[in-house]
C-alpha cells in the first residue's frame, strides 16, 4: 500500500516532485496493513514512513486503537513534562496588520485586494493608534498574547503598501510590525507572537529581541500543490515548501520558540501529509525549537477558488493528529484550532492526542476562519474538563522555553515575558498585564554571564583573587601579546565583572590598531563542488544509468525561466550559470566572489582554474576568493603539478587571495575527531597555506571553537598562527568561529553544544590581545554568532563583519549559506547600536568608495 519513499524530509529545491496519488488500495489490504502497523506502534517505537501513511487510514474500531495509543502517548508526555492532565491554550488578541499579501492561495478569504479595502473605508496597513487600541482592549480583558497576523510582503506586490510604509517611514512591513511590537510591550505589556510569513535569517534575527516566540505554518511539503497551475498554492511565491522549510531552521539556528503546523485537506495526498509530518520531526530534532505543532483541517470559504472543495473528514483528521502524536512523540506540544471543529467533535480530538488549543480570544475574531467564531473559554474548559483534562492558561511561548530563558528568549523581552508567568513557566492568571519599558540589549548594558563549567576549567589555573586578574589585565595593557600561555588561559575563564574588563581592554587595543570604523565586503558565495564542465557534465550524465537531462520551470509568482534540471545528485552550476552569477554579483556591488568546495573528482584536473575564468570572463574586476589548503592540494595532485606550480598558475588565472578556513584546531587530535579524518593533518595545512602566501595569494585565518578543545588547545592555536604570520605576513584576518554541532559533518562524541555568549566574548577578546601586533582585523562571523552575539563581539576586540554574502536571484542554492544574508543596511544598524561609523572594503582591506 505505502507508496515508494520520498527523499529525506529535508527539502533542497523546489524542483522536488511530490508523490502522486497512489489508487486506494482495498479494505482487505488496509486492514492486514493497519493491524500490523497499531500493533508495531503499540511497541512504543516510533513509526516510520511507511506505517505512519499506513495508520493514516484507521477508521471505525482501528481508529478507536490509534486514538488510544496517541492518547497514551501524550499522557506520558504531559506527565513528563510535569504537569499531568493539564491542557493549555493562550488568552490572546488578534492582529490584523494588513490584510494585503504577495500571494494568491486558493483558500484564503483574510487577503483581500487594495480596491477592496479602499471601498470598505480600510486603509492598507492599521495604523499605530488601531495597533495599540486592540491591544489596549485586550490587556484590559486579561489577554496576554498580541498575535500579529498580516499578508506576506505585500509591499512586493501592492504600491499602495510601498506607499503607506513610505510614508510612515518604514521600508518593509516587517520593519513595521517590529515597531509596533515594541510599542505593544511598552504601552500594554501583552507579548508579541510574531507569524508575518515568510521570514529571512536577518528579519528573524531583528525580530528576535521584540517577541519571545515567532510562527510560520509549513503548511505542506507538496510541491504539486505550488508549482501547478490550478493547485491551492500556484501563485504564491512564498508557499514554495523549501523556501518555508529554510525558514523553520533558520529560526531554529536563532533559538527561536517557534510554532509551525500542517494543513490537511487542500489537495495533498496521504504521503504528502507524512512527509510533511516527519519534515517537522527532523527540524524540531535538529535545533529543538519547535514549541508547538499546530495540525489544522481545511475549511471551505465562500468567494474562494476552493469553496466547493469539501472539508476534511471528521475522523481523517482524528487519525492525522493521532499519527502526528505518534511521529513526533511524547514531548511534542500538538495543537487543533478549537473554533474549526465542531463543539461535540472536540472531545475527539483530545483522545487523538492533542494537549493545546491555540490561541483564544475573548476579544477579537479569527480573521483567517472569520465564519468559525473562537468557542467560550469558559466553554471550552468544560469541555476539556468533560474529556478528564483541566485547561490552564499559557503564554505565547511553552513553558519549557520560559523556564530556560535565554538564549531562547532575548533579554530585551524576558522581562516582559517573565512578569506574565508562574513557577513552571505558565501563565500566573492574577499578574497585571501592564506596559514595561523595551530597551534592545547593547555591550555597555550587559549583563554578567552565568558562566557553566565547560571543557575549558580543567586547564585554568585557579586565582587567589580579583586583584590578580587586574594585574593580567595591565600586563596585558602594557604588552598585550606578551603574556605567557597561562595568563591567556586564565583571561579565556573570565567572567561578570572580569568579562567585562577584559571586553574593555580588547576594544582599547583594537581602537589603538585599526580606529573605530566596522568593516565589511560586498561579496556573494560560491560552491565549488556543484561546478560542472561542458566535458565532465556530459561524462556524468553518460554514465548515470537512467538519467535525465532537460530544463525543468522553478517557481511561480516569479518571471518564469528555465535553468538546467538537477543531475541526480542535485543542482549543478555551469561555466555559463557561474557568468551569470558573477554578473549578477557585480551588478548588486559585490567586490569579491568566494568559492570553496572539492571540485567533483569526475571533472578534469583544470576544473578548478576554469570555474575562475568563468568568473572573470565578464568581471574581470571582481576579486576572487578561491579554495581552501585541502582543495589546493587536491587540484595540485590532480594537475600533477608542484604545490608551488600550482599556486602560480591558480593566480595567473585569476584567484586573489585563499581562504584559510579548514583550520579548526590546529591539532591533529582535535582534527581527526571533528572531521571524521578527512582534514588534513596540522602540518601540511600550514606547509600549504605558507606556500599560499610565498605566491603572494594572502589567507584568512580561522578558528572554530566551542566543541572538545580546552581553553590551552585555544591558546596554542593562537600561538601557532600568530607564527606563521611572523614567517610570512600573509593573513588579512582571524575569524573566529563558533562550533555549530548541527552543521558538523560527523557526530563528535563528548562536544559541547557549541559555545556560550561568555566563551565567545572571551575568545574574540583574547585573539585580539594575543595577535596584537600580527593580525590587525578580527571578524565576527556573523552567521553563528548571531545579532546579539556579534553586537557583543563588537564590544570586545572585534572590528570586522566580513561578507554581507549576496544570495541573488539567479541561483541563491549556489553558496553554502543560502538564506543567510546580510543587507548594507543590516550592517549599518548593528554598527549604529554600538556606536561605531561603518566602512566598506575590498577583500584585502583596502577601503571602497572613498
Amino acid at each position: 500500500m505505502p507508496a515508494e519513499l520520498l527523499p529525506a524530509p529535508e527539502i533542497r529545491s523546489a524542483t522536488r516532485p511530490s508523490v502522486p496519488e497512489d489508487p486506494r488500495p482495498t479494505a482487505d489490504a488496509i486492514a492486514s496493513a493497519l493491524t500490523r502497523a497499531l500493533v508495531a506502534a503499540d511497541s512504543g517505537i516510533p513509526p516510520e514512513m511507511d506505517d505512519a501513511e499506513t495508520l493514516l487510514y484507521a477508521r471505525d474500531a482501528q481508529l478507536d486503537e490509534l486514538l488510544d495509543l496517541a492518547g497514551r502517548l501524550r499522557d506520558a508526555g504531559l506527565d513528563t513534562a510535569g504537569r499531568p492532565g493539564v491542557v493549555t491554550y493562550s488568552r490572546k488578541v488578534f492582529i490584523p496588520l494588513t490584510h494585503l499579501c504577495q500571494d494568491r492561495c486558493h483558500y484564503c478569504i483574510f487577503v483581500q485586494t487594495p480596491g477592496k479595502l479602499a471601498k470598505a473605508g480600510i486603509a492598507p496597513l492599521l495604523s499605530e493608534e488601531e495597533v495599540l487600541e486592540i491591544a489596549r482592549q485586550g490587556a484590559a480583558m486579561g489577554c496576554k498574547e498580541a498575535l500579529f497576523t498580516l499578508g506576506d510582503r505585500p509591499e512586493n506586490r501592492w504600491a499602495v503598501a510601498r506607499e503607506w510604509l513610505a510614508d510612515h517611514g518604514y521600508a518593509s512591513t516587517i520593519e513595521y510590525m517590529r515597531a509596533m511590537a515594541i510599542r505593544v510591550l511598552e504601552e500594554t505589556g501583552l507579548l508579541p507572537h510574531l507569524n508575518p510569513g515568510v521570514m529571512s535569517w536577518a528579519e528573524l534575527q531583528r525580530l528576535k529581541p521584540v517577541a519571545p516566540s515567532m510562527g510560520m505554518m509549513l503548511e505542506t511539503t507538496s510541491v504539486r500543490l505550488w508549482a501547478e497551475k490550478g493547485q491551492a498554492h500556484f501563485g504564491s511565491p512564498d508557499k514554495d515548501p523549501a523556501v518555508r522549510l529554510r525558514v523553520i531552521d533558520d529560526a531554529g539556528r536563532s533559538q527561536i520558540p517557534f510554532t509551525t503546523g500542517v494543513l490537511l485537506g487542500i489537495g495533498e495526498t496521504v504521503r504528502d501529509r507524512v512527509d510533511a509530518m516527519f519534515a517537522l520531526r527532523a527540524a524540531s530534532e535538529r535545533w529543538e525549537h519547535v514549541q508547538e505543532v499546530i495540525v489544522q483541517n481545511f475549511r471551505a470559504k465562500d468567494a474562494t477558488a476552493m469553496m466547493h472543495h469539501p472539508d476534511l473528514a471528521a475522523d481523517e483528521y482524528a487519525a492525522a493528529v493521532a499519527v502526528t502524536r505518534l511521529v513526533l512523540g511524547a514531548d511534542a506540544r500538538i495543537q487543533a484550532p478549537p473554533n474549526l471543529t465542531d463543539h461535540d467533535e472536540l472531545a475527539l480530538l483530545l483522545r487523538a492526542g492533542i494537549d493545546d488549543w491555540g490561541g483564544v480570544s475573548p476579544l477579537t475574531p479569527d480573521h483567517v476562519n472569520p465564519e468559525r467564531p473562537w468557542p467560550q473559554i469558559d466553554e471550552l474548559a468544560r469541555l476539556t474538563a468533560r474529556a478528564g483534562y483541566r485547561l490552564h492558561e499559557r503564554l505565547t511561548t511553552h513553558p519549557h522555553f520560559v523556564r530556560r530563558g535565554e538564549p531562547w528568549i532575548d533579554p530585551a523581552v524576558l522581562p516582559h515575558t517573565r512578569a506574565l508567568a508562574d513557577a513552571a513557566g505558565l501563565a500566573d492568571e492574577a499578574a497585571p498585564v501592564v506596559g514595561r519599558p523595551w530597551t534592545l540589549q547593547t555591550p555597555a548594558a550587559a549583563p554578567a554571564a552565568h558562566h557553566h563549567a565547560t571543557a575549558n576549567d580543567a586547564s585554568v589555573p585557579t586565582r587567589d583573587s580579583a586583584g590578580s586578574f587586574r594585574t593580567l589585565l595591565e600586563a596585558a595593557r602594557r604588552d598585550p601579546s606578551g603574556l605567557d600561555d597561562t595568563d591567556y588561559i586564565a583571561l579565556l575563564d573570565a567572567d561578570g565583572a572580569e568579562l567585562e574588563s577584559l571586553a574593555a581592554l580588547a576594544d582599547d587595543i583594537r581602537r589603538e590598531r585599526v580606529g573605530d570604523e566596522i568593516t565589511y565586503v560586498v561579496n556573494r558565495n560560491i560552491d565549488a563542488s556543484l561546478f560542472r564542465t561542458a566535458d565532465g557534465l556530459r561524462e556524468e550524465q553518460r554514465a548515470r544509468s537512467g538519467g535525465e537531462t532537460g530544463t525543468v520551470e522553478r517557481g511561480n509568482g516569479h518571471p518564469r525561466e528555465e535553468e538546467r534540471a538537477p543531475s541526480a545528485e542535485g543542482l549543478v552550476l555551469t561555466a555559463e550559470v557561474v557568468s551569470a552569477l558573477a554578473d549578477e554579483a557585480a551588478r548588486l556591488g559585490a567586490t569579491e566572489v568566494c568559492v570553496q568546495g572539492r571540485i567533483d573528482a569526475r571533472m578534469p584536473a583544470s576544473a578548478y582554474a576554469d570555474l575562475v575564468r568563468a568568473i572573470h570572463l565578464n568581471q574581470p574586476q571582481v576579486h576572487v576568493h578561491a579554495y581552501r589548503p585541502i582543495e589546493l592540494l587536491d587540484g595540485a595532485a590532480r594537475s600533477d603539478m608542484p604545490l608551488a606550480a600550482y599556486l602560480a598558475s591558480l593566480r595567473n588565472a585569476g584567484v586573489g587571495t585563499v581562504p584559510g578556513t579548514g583550520a579548526r584546531i590546529l591539532d591533529d587530535r582535535i582534527r581527526d575527531i571533528l572531521s571524521g579524518g578527512t582534514e588534513l593533518p596540522v602540518a601540511e595545512w600550514i606547509v600549504t597555506i605558507e606556500a599560499a602566501h610565498r605566491a603572494g595569494l594572502r589567507s584568512t585565518a580561522t578558528m572554530v571553537y566551542g566543541h572538545i578543545e580546552t581553553a590551552a588547545d585555544q591558546v596554542a592555536h593562537l600561538r601557532t598562527l600568530s607564527a606563521v604570520q611572523g614567517r610570512t605576513g600573509g593573513f588579512t584576518e582571524f575569524i573566529a568561529m563558533p562550533f555549530v554541532p548541527q552543521d558538523s559533518p560527523v557526530a563528535v562524541p563528548g562536544a559541547r553544544p557549541g559555545p556560550d555568549l561568555r566563551e565567545s566574548r572571551a575568545v574574540h577578546a583574547v585573539a585580539r590581545l594575543m595577535l596584537a601586533g600580527t593580525i590587525d582585523h578580527v571578524q565576527a562571523a556573523w552567521t553563528k554568532l548571531g545579532f546579539r552575539g556579534t553586537r557583543l563581539v563588537l564590544a570586545g576586540g572585534v572590528d570586522d563583519l566580513g561578507g554581507v554574502l549576496i544570495d541573488g536571484e539567479l541561483a541563491p542554492w549556489a553558496g553554502p549559506e543560502q538564506g543567510r544574508v546580510l543587507s548594507v543596511t543590516d550592517m549599518r544598524r548593528i554598527a549604529d547600536e554600538v556606536g561605531r561609523p561603518l566602512a566598506q572594503r575590498t577583500t584585502t582591506y583596502e577601503p571602497v568608495g572613498r
